[in-house]
């Protein structure tokens, strides 16, 4: 409590004890000890009876007026960082700080020297040394004073941001679980300036400040665990951290980052979940623009185009060139905004092989996706249009024309080895159901048993096609289409991909009402967890069960009303008389 006082000079209790041991009249030691340390102004003397008078203790006022005292220092300290020339005010304050370092341990006297501390650019390295040494200094020091310690421990930087990446992706997760299903909320719909102002983004801006090494070190951090987990909402919270430091204005970092003017670009496009002609101009200028020698800034670059943002703007995107495309009678290769988004698609998805890899070369584009996969997709949009037509016209009229009801094995063989495709082929899939295209869901929907690298059963497809699936409510009252939902895509991978199970609980928690019951029944056994499941499984489970529970009627509705049938009188046959 009274630590460093001694080295100033200043008597601290035990010196009271000290004198108070070894004296023979204690009342004149204790004013003598109080004439030497207290207040010394001569008209506080006759104060201090005054008080004595009101029954206010000595203790309390000395008290009032060192908390006075100190609050005055503060101010002045923070003042002094401000004022004059920067040579000069830094000497003050290193001045300050060397005389009032050996109280740093007094709880009374450190909040003044962690706000010295606080406004130096440059504290001393054998200070920081002790702070860093002291568990209960490390934490009580402002985050200016961490930054200076932290930039050249990156362990120690590494254990302070450890915790709060966990956290980054288990909020993630649990937006991706939510059993809040709905189509026009999911979770792609914050803006990203909503996204950037999270706990975890805003609490890393904090640390980094205007340090570019920390920066780098957090930009390490996040491709190291994305290369270890392929976790890709460690590539949402790069770009999130250069976005956030972008709209503070913190130049030091953004200017030195290559990836900056690129990513403010993209955050436009991700904002209005549409790239437009201008800004695809930007960013083909932007990807052009990569010098020989500079070829690394691809790694970076594919790792924000790897945001699943980024990704789910780009494959929206095409979806509607797409379209646009049809009503053009033109082809996918005479489309260069098309081409576009499929380069930086293609650039985003071979993230994780690139930065894995270090070898920093755009992907080569499979000339097969565009000149035959594009145009089957662009064959389905007409397939739905000539049916729709056909639906429109008087009876006598008509066609014979059945809505085609096979899949082309072309179709299904993309999905199972480009991924790009298969990427482009889920979103229209999501693209059709948001329509309520019941027809054209179910004619595609057993391509997505295996596709590449099990994108269709992967967490942000089925947190959006289970939002989606809530406008097709009414079809779940069908056997044929329950059938072909949970039994021909769904259940083929619950039993192997506790995820699944997991999405498909929520489904039927917000839908159980409209399937029939029979069916439910039969899906209630199928999705039964094992002992490997999951508390997150095994929870859904028994939400899904007491709501089925609920819906049972009573045993009182089920008795059977009394026969209203009166029985019939014997006749005897003739035989008889």
């Amino acid at each position: 409590m009274y630590a460093g006082l001694q080295e100033l000079g200043v008597a601290n209790g035990e010196d009271l004890k000290e004198t108070l041991t070894n004296c023979t009249e204690p009342l004149k030691a204790i004013e003598q000890f109080q004439t030497e340390n207290g207040v010394l102004l001569p008209s506080l003397q006759y104060a201090l009876p005054f008080l004595d008078l009101h029954g206010t203790p000595r203790l309390e006022f000395h008290q009032s007026v060192f908390d006075e005292l100190r609050e005055k220092l503060l101010e002045r300290v923070s003042a002094i960082a401000l004022e004059g020339k920067v040579e000069e005010r830094y000497k003050k304050l290193e001045d300050l700080l060397e005389k009032s370092f050996s109280l740093v341990k007094m709880p009374s006297i450190q909040p003044v020297v962690m706000c010295v501390m606080k406004h130096l650019p440059k504290v001393p390295e054998k200070k920081l040394k002790l702070v860093m040494a002291d568990k209960d200094l490390y934490k009580a020091c402002a985050v200016e004073v961490k930054r200076q310690i932290w930039q050249d421990n990156q362990a120690l930087f590494g254990d302070e941001v450890s915790p709060l990446l966990k956290q980054y992706i288990l909020e993630k997760e649990n937006i991706l679980f939510s059993n809040d299903i709905s189509f026009l909320q999911n979770f792609f719909s914050p803006s990203p300036k909503t996204r950037r102002q999270g706990e975890v983004v805003q609490k890393l801006t904090q640390m980094i400040g205007k340090n570019v090494k920390l920066y780098d070190m957090v930009l390490q951090f996040l491709r190291t665990l994305f290369l270890r987990t392929r976790n890709v909402h460690y590539c949402t919270l790069r770009a999130e951290l250069l976005m956030s430091l972008h709209d503070l204005e913190i130049s030091e970092i953004c200017t030195v980052d290559p990836c900056h003017k690129f990513t403010w670009c993209l955050d436009a496009c991700i904002r209005e979940k549409f790239v437009d002609n201008k800004r695809a101009r930007e960013l083909q200028g932007f990807l052009d623009g990569v010098k020989k020698g500079q070829e690394q800034v691809l790694g970076d670059l594919s790792m924000i185009l790897c945001d699943p943002f980024a990704i789910n703007t780009l494959a929206l995107s095409t979806i509607r060139h797409l379209q646009d495309l049809v009503g053009q009678d033109t082809l996918p290769r005479e489309s260069p905004d098309l081409l576009l988004l499929l380069r930086m698609l293609s650039l985003g998805q071979g993230a994780w092989d690139m930065i894995d890899s270090q070898v920093f070369k755009e992907p080569k584009m499979e000339a097969e996706l565009i000149t035959r996969f594009l145009p089957l997709l662009m064959s389905f949009v007409v397939d739905d249009h000539t049916f729709t037509v056909d639906q429109k016209l008087p009876s006598e009229e008509k066609g014979p024309i059945p809505y085609p009801s096979t899949v082309p094995e072309a179709f299904t063989k993309f999905l199972q080895e480009n991924r790009i495709a298969c990427e482009i082929g889920l979103y229209y899939i999501l693209h059709i159901t948001k329509q309520r295209n019941k027809n054209a869901f179910l004619r595609l929907l057993p391509a997505l048993v295996e596709t590449f690298s099990d994108l269709a059963f992967s967490d942000i497809f089925l947190h959006l096609l289970t939002g989606n699936l809530t406008l097709l409510s009414d079809e779940f009252a069908l056997e044929e289409f329950c059938t072909s939902l949970f039994d021909g895509f769904f259940l083929t991978a619950c039993s192997r991909k506790e995820n699944v199970h997991r999405h498909v609980l929520r489904l039927l928690l917000h839908l159980h009402h409209k399937v029939a019951p029979a069916k439910l029944e039969s899906l209630q056994k199928a999705l039964e967890p094992t002992k490997q499941s999951g508390e997150a499984v095994k929870e859904l489970y028994n939400q899904l069960s007491e709501k089925l529970e609920l819906r049972k009627p009573s045993p009182a509705e089920v008795t059977e009303p009394p026969s209203m049938e009166l029985p019939l009188p014997t006749v005897p046959t003739p035989a008889s008389r």
